[in-house]
């Protein structure tokens, strides 16, 4: 089925993990959670290794502050299929979406913003440790949101866009 473009916020939220490793060659993951409609990147989760139950704590942290959207897409990566996302999707009220198995594109908010993401802070930096990954990639996570403009968004920021659509 082709993927409908969400017309509001908290419609529909994307998320996927993004790898890489710091200078003693030690990997850590990244879970990027976006806003489909309004581009905005909602939090990202940065730790060695990452859990169902962790990605549903977090995403409950993204509920308190962010609001509750309608559905939630993801591959069917181990932590996305595991029992805790199960319980979570049930208790949350919150739909989960997966997209085919080897079928990136059916989940391309979050494959363009990967990408970007890749481009634009990991492969600017040589991370020493987890600690300086978490600043550097909260850093750019603020200009990703307030300063970045998208063309996707009449060349406004994610953050600026959302504000506009509501008047």
């Amino acid at each position: 089925m082709p993927m409908v473009v969400p017309i509001a916020k908290n419609i529909r939220w994307s998320m996927d993990f993004v790898s890489d490793q710091l200078s003693n060659g030690r990997r850590f993951r990244t879970l990027n959670v976006i806003d489909d409609y309004s581009r905005e990147m909602l939090g990202q989760l940065v730790s060695f290794s990452i859990t169902g139950f962790q990605v549903a704590r977090f995403l409950d942290q993204l509920l308190a502050t962010q609001g509750k959207p309608d559905q939630v897409i993801c591959d069917n990566g181990t932590e996305f299929i595991s029992k805790a996302m199960f319980y979570w999707q049930k208790k949350a009220g919150v739909n989960l979406g997966f997209i085919q198995p080897g079928k990136p594109t059916q989940n391309a908010f979050i494959e363009s913003l990967n990408g970007k993401f890749r481009n634009e802070c990991l492969n600017q930096h040589w991370f020493r440790s987890l600690d300086q990954a978490r600043t550097e990639i909260d850093t750019w996570r603020h200009y990703y949101n307030h300063v970045r403009p998208h063309s996707s968004l009449k060349y406004m920021t994610p953050k600026a866009f959302r504000i506009y659509m509501v008047f």
